[in-house]
């Protein structure tokens, strides 16, 4: 082989090899940000912005709704993982060799279900804990009937402001 035979064959190989390597990093930095999703996933919401909405609140009052929020959340705990096991079951029984059509719709149906429950019970809890407090207290802890994407955009202060009626 010529010189130059050479030098092309040892660009393209280390042309190769840079995709390679970018594309391996791409991988695990996909890979890695999935896992995050995932770990984000399993832990509790709204625990930072919730404890900005409590910070205003008289101590004793804030430690009683804390201790209530935390029993609901507890409470309902069984039917979120009922509802991401359902859907994760869902997932792999649709990625199978043959589609159970029928089975990935009654574990989509089940997930749908479990989540409302738990959505029902947190909601129901809150409304409870509300109903507990002074109308100035009761004000400031409205945003823990908003859903959690919602609720943390809106306690927090990012992404603008709060959303609903009040918020003009």
């Amino acid at each position: 082989m010529s010189d130059r035979v050479l030098k092309i064959a040892l660009a393209v190989s280390v042309a190769l090899n840079l995709f390679a390597v970018a594309g391996g990093a791409a991988y695990v930095v996909s890979r890695a940000q999935v896992e995050r999703k995932v770990d984000d996933q399993s832990r509790p919401g709204r625990q930072a912005p919730l404890a900005e909405v409590l910070a205003d609140l008289d101590p004793a009052t804030r430690e009683r709704v804390r201790q209530a929020m935390r029993q609901s959340a507890l409470s309902a705990r069984p039917d979120f993982e009922a509802s991401r096991n359902a859907r994760r079951e869902a997932i792999a029984v649709a990625g199978g060799t043959t589609l159970d059509a029928a089975r990935v719709r009654a574990l989509l149906e089940q997930s749908r279900a479990a989540e409302m429950r738990g959505r029902a019970r947190l909601e129901t809890d809150a409304v409870a804990i509300l109903a507990g407090l002074e109308p100035e207290d009761r004000k400031a802890l409205t945003p823990i009937l908003q859903r959690k994407g919602d609720g943390r955009r809106a306690v927090a202060g990012r992404d603008g402001p709060p959303h609903g009626p009040d918020a003009r």
